[in-house]
C-alpha cells in the first residue's frame, strides 16, 4: 500500500513539472520605432568612424543609442 502511495505520488509531481515547464509567456514586444536621422558632428581627428544610432530593447521598452565616433585601428 505504502508503494503504490510513494510510487502515485512520484508520478503526479513528475506529471505537474512536465505540465508546469511547457507554461511559458512569451511577452510581445512594440514595433521598434523609425530610427532617429542623426548629423554627424565634424570628425574629431583623423582614423575615426562614425556608428550610426539605433534602437536597443531595454528591458521593457526600446531605447534610442545615440551615434557616436569610434577610432578606427
Amino acid at each position: 500500500m505504502i508503494k503504490i502511495r510513494s510510487v502515485s505520488l512520484a508520478m503526479l509531481v513528475t506529471a505537474s513539472a512536465a505540465l508546469m515547464s511547457a507554461c511559458v509567456v512569451e511577452p510581445v514586444r512594440p514595433p521598434q520605432p523609425a530610427p532617429i536621422v542623426e548629423v554627424p558632428p565634424p570628425m574629431p581627428a583623423p582614423g575615426y568612424r562614425w556608428v550610426k544610432g539605433h534602437y536597443r530593447w531595454a528591458g521593457n521598452h526600446w531605447a534610442w543609442v545615440p551615434g557616436h565616433w569610434v577610432g578606427v585601428y
